[in-house]
């Protein structure tokens, strides 16, 4: 390697390091609500991993783009929300080659991508709202119940976000590492298993869960990350094709799924550490960043196993509660979007209050019923969905995001928004 990619490798290490950090926690709590096993858990964290690593090396050797890739947070999000469902950990894993198989689709079908960017951008935001809520008030509940834990986790995280925000979610967990050491109950690590363990599982398909989970799934990956995602990288100059994006992550999300893997997708906020010009001046040598990315990524699946045991030591709720702060930032920026335009408004309110209630009728889950219960209600008040209301962070004017034609980039004119 050429002696000046190297910084450009290290912010691609340190991109997996943080993306890894920041949210591994809320894939193994989705992953342990819908009914997986520790050990299933872990396998599940693994094949997304190993999925992430294989699309991010493939993608930007391939289109010489640094195209991160990541795991849907949001759909790990919308796990734990939706909890045990009908059939166990099997439906579960059939609801996630389900939401694989619609991923594909919509690469190879370009008018379910137009279908899908046409749901309300309100409404978007206000279900991702509705799904993360009970997560983000996990914090809350842990200072009440778990005083000693949670303080320090609390502290580090408020602390390491005003000064260096990439790093907060990181420094909770270890906060929350240290805190169980000192105050915690008793065990330790030193029996965890440290090779790498996959678990091979039987799908089943129960009509109930790929309603409420499969495409509640397909949904929120596709308007809270590859929307998002395809915007940060058009604000850097770059225009990555994204039909064969969606089939990419579309298939390594199936070869995951029957490990325990929900979803992988084009990263929005990694995407951001990788494609800026503090990555390499040079636009053109950027993807070196994101090939290192998924080396990282490839790495440090290896520690999945080691990983759950560090969540099976911690009390629940303090688990819960580094989650929630690894998604606050995600719970403001879909609240403004939910209620940011007039027009609208009222659909959003309705969705994130249906989604946030946790109802579950006729064996679906409550982020259904709000996507349902928004179109309508923006159907009853006759304001349909026009062309800049399409979902995600993405303004409505910046074609570039729904382009299939990857033309050489060029360095942005425009300054990117901070990381969140």
């Amino acid at each position: 390697m050429r002696r000046d990619l190297l910084p450009t490798a290290l912010a691609g290490l340190v991109s997996a390091l943080v993306g890894y950090a920041s949210s591994f926690t809320v894939v193994l709590a989705g992953l342990r609500a819908v009914g997986a096993t520790p050990a299933q858990a872990a396998s599940g964290l693994l094949a997304v991993c190993l999925a992430i690593g294989a699309t991010a090396v493939w993608l930007s050797v391939r289109y010489r783009m640094p195209i991160a890739i990541a795991w849907s947070t949001p759909g790990a999000a919308l796990l734990v929300a939706t909890g045990p469902v009908p059939g166990g950990f099997p439906a579960a894993v059939g609801a996630f080659l389900v939401s694989a198989a619609l991923m594909v689709l919509a690469g190879l079908l370009p008018w379910l991508t137009r279908l899908i960017a046409a749901i309300p951008r309100p409404i978007a935001g206000a279900m991702l709202a509705g799904v993360i809520l009970s997560l983000c008030t996990a914090p809350v509940r842990a200072m009440v119940d778990l005083p000693l834990l949670a303080t320090p986790v609390v502290v580090a995280w408020a602390v390491l976000f005003r000064f260096a925000r990439q790093w907060a979610v990181p420094g909770a967990l270890v906060a929350a590492v240290a805190a169980i050491a000192v105050h915690g109950p008793g065990g330790t690590l030193s029996g965890a298993a440290l090779r790498p363990s996959p678990v091979l599982m039987a799908p089943t398909l129960n009509l109930s869960v790929v309603v409420s989970l499969a495409i509640p799934l397909f949904l929120v990956t596709m308007a809270a990350q590859n929307v998002p995602g395809m915007a940060v990288m058009a604000t850097y100059g770059y225009t990555p094709p994204l039909r064969p994006i969606l089939i990419a992550t579309g298939l390594t999300s199936a070869a995951a799924a029957p490990f325990g893997g929900h979803a992988v997708n084009l990263a929005a906020i990694t995407a951001a550490l990788t494609a800026g010009p503090d990555t390499h001046p040079d636009p053109r040598r950027r993807w070196v960043a994101t090939v290192a990315l998924g080396a990282g990524q490839l790495t440090l699946g290896l520690g999945a196993s080691l990983a759950m045991a560090l969540v099976l030591l911690s009390p629940p709720i303090l688990v819960v509660a580094v989650a929630g702060l690894a998604l606050l930032p995600a719970l403001g920026s879909s609240l403004a979007s939910a209620v940011t335009e007039p027009q609208g408004r009222e659909a959003a309110v309705v969705t994130f209050v249906v989604t946030a209630s946790g109802t579950t009728i006729l064996g679906v889950g409550s982020a259904f019923w709000g996507l349902l219960a928004g179109i309508l209600t923006a159907l009853l008040l006759h304001r349909r969905p026009g062309p800049g209301t399409d979902p995600g962070s993405a303004p409505a004017e910046a074609p570039p995001a729904l382009a299939e034609a990857p033309p050489a980039p060029a360095e942005a004119t425009a300054e990117a928004p901070a990381p969140r």
